[in-house]
């Protein structure tokens, strides 16, 4: 490390210190401005935002804001990075997925994401994907040497991994040269279908990877399971920490040592759009297991391998271009957060299986962020952030005790077959879909911003995922139902359900109301006649009669509405509007419901097309 000389330079020496205190009276000030006449830590508080695991975002970090040293990369305990050198040496593993049922597609796939920057395969084996005896034909021209290869294979993992290994041999590849994953998972497959496998088989890999291939891992922690499920990073967590002890115990009543059995272990996370959560929740996840390895008696075994995946709970099926926008700062969090193999879902993951284009650009992500942006070169760049290292700690804690309830419950098994895992993440859904419906958590594309002409993109139907265990979310599930009403009306009639905008007086009087309603019913699939652009009661009949819709709402300032709502709500009436909204709060003769920022979008909009007669 440089050491730059003191040469007495002070860059900010013309200007004073600021303090805390100084802050908070800043805050004070623009609070009051706003209604709210708070002072001290209250005025603090006030900016502070609530988010999952009992969590709470505070506006300001500081040296203040403590948390235990997080050591150095590559030492115990781990929340620096696993290894010394972090990402540094050749960035992170470019890992795609494959999940075709034809052997020769899926080779012609993988062959063009090898031959343009992907660095490792992710394959689909078994039910779901390519058959166990058509993975020779996948892996054909694959150099099994150089591009490690990891197994998705559910139950089937036993023989897909002896026909894996088989490769090896059959193709020439020293023992000691062969890299990836077997990805034998029981506890996995359990919470994704509900059916039980035994640990013992997959205990019996991990012997054999141990005694003959050394750079090949047997079993996979995934915990996408209970983020698809709903869950929140602390829940993933502390349900990826009690199956890794799990498969610890069962590593070592096998005969493997601590070291051995952790060896065998690779850890699969998800990563979210919320970057600076996933760069906590992946230093958090190697902290906890570096904690489970000292108390098992082998600290220096306790480096955590991790995958990252983007999260399949925050692609949307409507405007699926956003994705693009959402998995390129997923794939920052992995990055920054140290995860050695990230796979960058494609955009159109959740309409089927992904074409050429959709795997470039999930490929092409991770490759710009490497060579472009250099997001490698730095070990740990979040390192230091008094913000990042405070949420580190708390979501470990938080994490460590859904660990514990877990443990008390009788482990990771006992906890899924009694339903404790499945009623805990689905609490948590409940209360994150609360803010879905009300637009707290903003979908783009979905719940904010619609674009009700757009092309739908198809594709052609991926393998049937496994089910039968815990339930699989997603963030634009509500909206989505919504706008499939409005395609079957579509379909049905010709036109899709319609809204009459009744704006009121001048453009600066209505156009903020006007925008939110049509913002609002488009997310609903409704789509608002806005013409003319301003009424009053004396046109409000005439152009509600040529809109052809049969509901309408109310746009413009508070101002206007005492002197035109009621008026106008009577002409809207006798036109034959069924149903009256108004964009703001208020009670006003004539009107029946009531929009604004916050209230329950997907209870307003599943009304109106009720109303409008939109077949659910």
């Amino acid at each position: 490390m440089t050491v730059l000389p003191d040469d007495g330079l002070s860059l900010a020496a013309e200007f004073p210190d600021a303090t805390h205190e100084q802050w908070q009276r800043l805050v004070e000030g623009v609070l009051r401005k706003s209604g709210k006449d708070v002072s001290g830590t209250a005025a603090e508080e006030a900016l502070s935002t609530p988010v999952e695991d009992g969590l709470i975002t505070r506006p300001l970090y500081t040296a203040r804001d403590s948390a235990p040293d997080a050591g150095y990369p590559g030492f115990a305990p781990f929340v620096r990075g696993s290894r010394a050198e972090g990402n540094a040496a050749d960035g992170w593993g470019v890992r795609q997925r494959h999940a075709g049922t034809d052997p020769a597609r899926v080779n012609e796939a993988v062959l063009a994401d090898l031959e343009n920057g992907v660095t490792s395969l992710w394959l689909a084996v078994g039910r779901g994907g390519v058959p166990v005896s058509g993975l020779a034909r996948a892996l054909d021209g694959v150099y099994l040497d150089l591009a490690p290869v990891v197994l998705d294979a559910g139950a089937e993992f036993e023989p897909a991994a002896r026909e894996l290994l088989r490769l090896y041999e059959e193709r020439g590849v020293p023992a000691d040269s062969a890299r990836g994953g077997l990805g034998a998972d029981p506890l996995g497959h359990e919470a994704r279908t509900g059916e039980a496998l035994e640990v013992a088989p997959a205990a019996g890999l991990a012997r054999l990877c141990d005694e003959r291939f050394p750079q090949v891992r047997a079993l996979a922690v995934d915990a996408l399971p209970y983020h698809e499920a709903g869950g929140s990073a602390a829940e993933e967590l502390g349900a990826s920490l009690a199956t890794g002890v799990a498969y610890l115990r069962a590593l070592t009543e096998a005969g493997l040592s601590v070291e051995a059995a952790c060896a065998q272990l690779e850890f699969r996370y998800a990563a979210s759009a919320d970057q600076f959560l996933t760069i906590a929740k992946l230093r958090a996840a190697r902290r906890l297991w570096a904690r489970v390895a000292e108390a098992s008696g082998a600290p220096a075994a306790g480096a955590q391998r991790q995958h990252a995946v983007t999260s399949p709970v925050m692609m949307t099926r409507r405007d699926p271009w956003v994705n693009m926008l959402r998995t390129t700062v997923a794939c920052v969090g992995a990055g920054v957060g140290g995860a050695d193999a990230v796979t960058v879902l494609p955009f159109d993951h959740s309409l089927g299986l992904p074409d050429g284009f959709a795997r470039r650009i999930a490929r092409n992500t991770s490759s710009i962020l490497l060579e472009e942006s250099h997001l490698a070169r730095v070990i740990d760049p979040a390192g230091g952030s008094w913000y990042v290292e405070r949420l580190t700690d708390e979501l470990a804690h938080s994490a460590w005790e859904f660990f514990q309830v877990i443990e008390r419950a009788g482990g990771q098994a006992a906890a899924l077959r009694s339903g404790l895992i499945r009623e805990r993440l689905a609490a948590t859904w409940a209360e994150r879909g609360a803010k879905l419906a009300r637009r707290r958590e903003p979908v783009t594309g979905v719940s904010e911003f619609p674009h009700l002409a757009e092309r739908a993109v198809e594709r052609e139907a991926a393998p049937a995922e496994p089910s039968g265990g815990l339930p699989k979310v997603r963030r634009d599930e509500a909206f989505e139902e919504l706008r499939a009403r409005s395609d079957a009306h579509l379909a049905a009639t010709g036109t899709r359900p319609r809204v009459f905008l009744a704006a009121l007086g001048p453009a600066a009087a209505h156009t903020g109301r006007a925008t939110f309603a049509s913002n609002l019913f488009q997310a609903g699939g409704i789509e608002p006649v806005h013409d003319p652009v301003s009424v009053d009661a004396a046109t409000a009949a005439e152009a509600f009669a040529a809109s052809g819709a049969t509901v309408a709402c109310l746009c413009s300032s508070d101002a206007l509405y005492a002197e035109q709502a009621e008026a106008v709500a009577a002409a809207l009436r006798s036109a034959g509007a069924t149903h009256v909204y108004l964009a703001g709060r208020g009670e006003f003769t004539g009107v029946d419901s009531y929009v604004f920022a916050g209230c329950d979008a997907v209870a307003v909009l599943s009304s109106a097309l009720d109303r409008i007669g939109a077949a659910s």
